[in-house]
């Protein structure tokens, strides 16, 4: 059976509702509209919000409380402990001495009151530290003494995240500056801090984006535009210093390296890879000592850094420090055995050590490795009449010495196999030629030298050896 509802029914029942709902609302509104006006019951709220770190709510509650009581005692001394925990530091111990005023014998204040000075004393400390670069005694000031008497004082903190990133401790600032901004989303240090952490870890898109959150808040704060300018053109230079290197504008291309490393030279996880990249268009380019500096700057960032280790090693071939590059390349190789680009200038960088260990058969006849074999004759003429030992009875032992390096260096280099293996590198020992040291070069064994048109004057002076002239036939030195 259905229930029907008459037109004036439809009426009475939502004034019944409201005449209950009056009835039962209006003690509870009156009671609130009370509190407003009861100091004791705002204290009371306030107290409630500072166990749940609601702190600007209650510092507005404390004043309205202040406002109808201005004597009263408990919400200046609410209002006092916030401040020390803000470490608004003055106007917390304003308030301390107002409360001591009107309740004189409370040792709880006092302490608090002490503590209060303690924590202030602290941070005026840590600023000190902090401006004469003494980072370990700023953290040693701040966790033990500040943040335990001001544990909600973002000044602190942000103080103390400055300086970790000078400590270069990236990490702690990227979870600092994250909680902060976890309670306050605009906080422009911290965005900053938390760029820089970012920036000093090569996170350059991450950097990028903190900075660009705080212009936005703030377009003409300092320090972000600093920031953000500045990697805006470090980016800018090192793209000029790649495009220029792949054009083949090598010069450019050092210009620029070295202008993105002097804008920053603390970015030392990006600045490896600019000292890296300068050190291989000095190579390229034949500067092996500026080659070396540059990848020593890179080592001493990251020792590990193999691809500058082996460029270190090209650049000591360019200045002919042969051991050096032996030393470097050979670690080269072991570090990364399958690279066949180490492993040939290794063995470049051997036979470089070892054509070095030998004599230098055309330093011995002033001739340039480029020398024609009219050139080697001259030479070896010139420097065979000078040391003929009879015409140096005086020094006669040191004649004969410098006569037989200089045929030496005649027989090899006045044949032309035996002059391409020696440009070669190869070892001429087994040939029977001393590459290596003093004595008789030849081993005992008689050689004879021809020459087209003999010596000017027909012979050596004196006759000492053997064949009087050269008119175009041969003589004898024998040995």
């Amino acid at each position: 059976m259905a229930v029907r509802f008459s037109p004036l029914a439809s009426l009475v029942v939502p004034l019944f509702f409201y005449h209950w709902c009056s009835s039962f609302l209006t003690p509870l509104v009156f009671a609130i509209e009370s509190q407003k006006n009861d100091p004791s019951a705002l204290s009371k709220r306030a107290s409630e919000m500072i166990n749940l770190k609601q702190y600007d709510e209650a510092l507005g509650v404390l004043g309205a409380a202040l406002e109808i009581d201005p004597n009263h005692s408990e919400a200046y001394r609410q209002r006092a402990y916030i401040y020390r925990h803000k470490c608004r530091f003055d106007e917390s111990e304003r308030d301390y001495k107002k409360f001591l005023e009107l309740k004189p014998k409370s040792a709880s204040a006092e302490k608090e009151l002490s503590q209060l000075g303690q924590a202030k004393s602290a941070m005026e400390s840590a600023h000190s530290y902090f401006d004469s670069a003494d980072f370990a005694k700023v953290l040693e000031y701040i966790d033990k003494i500040v943040l335990v008497f001001s544990p909600g004082c973002t000044k602190a903190k942000l103080l103390k995240l400055r300086a970790l990133l000078a400590l270069k401790d990236y990490s702690s600032v990227i979870s600092g500056t994250g909680y902060i901004l976890k309670q306050e989303e605009d906080n422009l240090e911290a965005l900053l801090l938390r760029g820089r952490a970012y920036y000093y870890l090569s996170d350059h898109d991450v950097a990028m984006r903190h900075y660009q959150k705080g212009l936005r808040l703030d377009p003409e704060h300092g320090e972000l535009k600093k920031a953000y300018f500045g990697l805006k053109n470090l980016l800018k230079k090192t793209k000029s210093a790649e495009d220029n290197l792949a054009k083949g504008k090598l010069r450019l291309a050092v210009e620029d390296y070295k202008s993105a490393l002097a804008m920053d030279p603390n970015h030392s996880s990006y600045n490896v890879n600019l000292y890296l990249g300068l050190c291989k268009v000095l190579v390229k380019l034949g500067r092996g000592k500026e080659a070396i500096t540059s990848c020593n700057d890179a080592l001493e960032i990251d020792g590990e850094l193999l691809e500058a280790l082996s460029q270190r090693g090209e650049a000591k071939l360019l200045v002919e420090d042969w051991e050096g590059a032996v030393q470097d390349l050979k670690e080269a190789a072991q570090k990364s055995p399958q690279d066949m680009a180490i492993r040939e200038a290794l063995m470049r960088a051997e036979k470089a050590l070892k054509m070095s260990k030998r004599k230098d058969w055309y330093k011995i006849l002033g001739v340039s490795k480029t020398a024609s074999i009219a050139e080697i004759k001259r030479a070896y003429k010139k420097l065979a009449l000078q040391w003929h030992p009879d015409k140096n009875q005086d020094k006669r032992e040191e004649a004969e010495a410098q006569f037989r390096e200089i045929a030496a260096a005649y027989e090899v280099l006045g044949d032309d196999d035996k002059r391409a293996r020696y440009d070669r590198g190869e070892d001429l020992d087994e040939m029977g030629m001393g590459g290596g040291g003093g004595g008789n070069p030849f081993g005992g064994q008689q050689f004879t030298f021809h020459f087209d048109g003999g010596f000017p004057g027909g012979g050596f002076p004196g006759g000492g050896f053997h064949g009087g002239g050269f008119p175009g036939g041969g003589f004898e030195f024998n040995f």
